[in-house]
């Protein structure tokens, strides 16, 4: 997970109704990161050579206030890479989501391993090659509380603006990582191409903070639309 710091007047037009941005100690965040799914199931069924996977993904930080004062913190997805097309066809035309399908590839350890050292994860765009590459420092250490790690890695709702306008959340869950510090970052990409032009200058600078999560099973539920 490499993360920036955004202008809020670049997030807010892609802010989705009934959420604002959430902010860590007063700045707005956006995070390139890159993971593989393992044994992925749609409403429980595996899908035949849909299991395994790699996704690249730009996102940001919202929440969504409740009505006795808390607040549902989540994610918004700016554009999603994945390397099939089903898979990108079916999250736009039910979800809305972003997603784009490309030729991708990663080196990444396939288990969990104590010190994972470089990992990476690359596409092809119109022939391009392009990456985002990290790597692991240290021991894995669990996320300490108001930190800028456990800010990113602990959001847990998802929210999706609609072609009519209403907005799509969803409830996401998983165990609190462990987390590898980062270093020698890499995000070799055309920004402009992938994200238009707003995000070009802020993801053209070396990001403020970066780490490696260990990940987990993760349950992601179905979704609910708010009008």
């Amino acid at each position: 997970m490499l993360n920036y710091e955004i202008p809020p007047a670049v997030l807010e037009p892609l802010v989705p109704k009934h959420t604002v941005l959430d902010l860590f100690e007063g700045r707005a965040l956006a995070s390139i990161v890159g993971f593989r799914f393992l044994h992925t199931r749609v409403l429980g069924i595996p899908v035949p050579f849909h299991r395994d996977f790699d996704e690249v993904n730009l996102r940001f930080y919202v929440k969504r206030p409740m009505p006795d004062g808390s607040a549902r913190r989540g994610v918004v997805f700016v554009r999603e890479l994945v390397p099939r097309a089903a898979i990108a066809y079916t999250a736009r035309l039910f979800y809305n989501e972003p997603y784009s399908a490309l030729t991708m590839h990663s080196r990444v350890p396939p288990t969990l391993i104590p010190s994972p050292g470089r990992l990476m994860y690359g596409w092809f765009d119109n022939a391009q090659h392009q990456q985002v590459s990290v790597t692991a420092v240290g021991e894995p250490a669990p996320l300490v509380s108001g930190s800028e790690p456990e800010f990113i890695a602990e959001h847990y709702w998802g929210y999706t603006p609609q072609r009519d306008g209403s907005t799509v959340e969803y409830q996401v869950a998983h165990p609190s990582w462990r987390v590898w510090q980062g270093a020698d970052p890499s995000f070799d990409a055309d920004v402009r191409g992938l994200y238009g032009d707003a995000f070009e200058a802020p993801l053209s600078v070396p990001p403020r903070s970066m780490f490696v999560a260990e990940g987990s099973q993760v349950t992601v539920y179905r979704p609910t639309r708010l009008r």
